[in-house]
């Protein structure tokens, strides 16, 4: 189990490791770990990142400063995404006309005014 975990985790790397050097940008870590199914929010990302000791300058993480973290992560099964029934309900919430969608608008309105 944890040999596939760390191959799922090594491949979802690579696809932002640039250089083909092992390392990724730092600020491609949020992106990896959405990548892996998992959904923290911005503090929880840099909560994670303090933990992989990122190498200055240039904000590099190291493959092997990233895998035993994210290994943890998913072993632990932490930011699980919320509930396919609970998002239903949010959306019939914010479709009063009962419509089956939202429009651009309306969704833009939502985000940005309340």
């Amino acid at each position: 189990l944890v040999a596939e975990i760390e191959k799922k985790i090594t491949e979802a790397f690579e696809v932002f490791d640039r250089e083909s050097n092992k390392t990724a940008d730092v600020r491609e870590i949020g992106c990896i770990i959405r990548s892996l199914g998992c959904f923290p929010n911005e503090a929880e990302v840099q909560e994670l990142v303090a933990k992989m000791e990122v190498e200055e300058p240039g904000g590099l993480v190291h493959l092997e400063k990233f895998l035993p973290v994210m290994t943890k992560v998913l072993l632990d099964k932490r930011f699980q995404p919320i509930p396919e029934d609970v998002i239903l309900h949010a959306f019939q919430a914010l479709d009063e006309n009962k419509c089956g969608y939202i429009t651009k608008d309306d969704l833009v309105k939502y985000l940005t005014e309340e």
